[in-house]
């Protein structure tokens, strides 16, 4: 599937259908004949970039392993409306039953992914690169930033152990940076230290303290620009770290920052506030 931990996924898509009564849909068990065989075709009802086609699949093929499908677009197309994405082939009964969770799941996807990418088309030929938060649904992390990456997006820590952040709440409680991010780097060699900065004092000891990536947090692209010359002037040959621009970007500030010599952009609204994308799934007797 290449999205993430099947065990992980399989449990969701396990809870999301016993959460929506699947295994005792009266209105199926009780109006739609037990040998009653449908198809229904998967319609794109709006433009976007599709994502969650394997967990759409998923979750007919955990119902009834015996459903057929037939794929027309795979993950990180662009669609158009009126698109066909895939037919799908089985018992009516299971068609009708897991309509809405696999929907649910492909329309949540889809929506990340389609946002994803109207604000990486937004940074345009410039270097920056848009990168997701870990501001999503408990649960669904990995079906998002996979989602992220279908948009032309890239992942930010997968989860706590994968990047040491330093945040404002972190620098409160830190006496001095560069010898906290020295001693952490003895232990751990392998793992980068990020340090979240929100006025110039604090890039600077960032600076100091040599930290391989430096966040310019809750800013404007305005005062970005000057944080970022003071970070280039104090670059070197051998340690040059890397600019993200984090909050604050939105469909009016993503051409300004993209403007500047940063590397990463990291949007929160991407996986949190994505709009779910509109797709059918109509029926027809097979």
């Amino acid at each position: 599937m290449g999205i993430g931990t099947m065990n992980t996924i399989d449990a969701l898509i396990d809870l999301s259908l016993k959460e929506d009564g699947v295994f005792n849909d009266i209105t199926s068990k009780k109006f739609v004949p037990a040998d009653k065989k449908a198809k229904a075709v998967l319609i794109a009802n709006k433009n976007g970039v599709l994502a969650g086609v394997d967990v759409f699949i998923k979750v007919f093929k955990t119902l009834d392993d015996s459903c057929k499908t037939s794929i027309k677009k795979k993950d990180s197309d662009l669609l158009k409306k009126g698109d066909k994405i895939l037919e799908i082939t089985g018992s009516a009964r299971t068609i009708l039953s897991g309509e809405r969770t696999a929907l649910n799941f492909l329309q949540y996807m889809s929506g990340i992914a389609t946002l994803t990418n109207i604000f990486v088309k937004a940074v345009g030929n410039n270097t920056a690169k848009i990168y997701d938060t870990r501001k999503i649904l408990p649960g669904y992390r990995e079906l998002a930033k996979y989602a992220v990456r279908c948009g032309g997006g890239t992942n930010h820590r997968m989860d706590l152990s994968d990047m040491a952040l330093i945040k404002d709440n972190h620098l409160k409680l830190i006496k001095n940076l560069t010898s906290a991010i020295s001693d952490f780097r003895k232990k751990y060699k392998d793992i980068r230290v990020e340090v979240e900065c929100e006025s110039l004092g604090e890039v600077k000891n960032a600076l100091a303290a040599k930290a391989d990536i430096i966040m310019l947090d809750n800013t404007t692209p305005k005062t970005a620009g000057k944080m970022i010359d003071v970070i280039r002037k104090n670059s070197t040959k051998d340690y040059k770290p890397e600019i993200e621009i984090s909050g604050n970007v939105n469909f009016e500030t993503i051409k300004e920052f993209a403007k500047l010599d940063v590397d990463r952009i990291s949007i929160g609204m991407i996986t949190h506030s994505a709009p779910t994308l509109d797709v059918s799934l109509e029926v027809t007797i097979n």
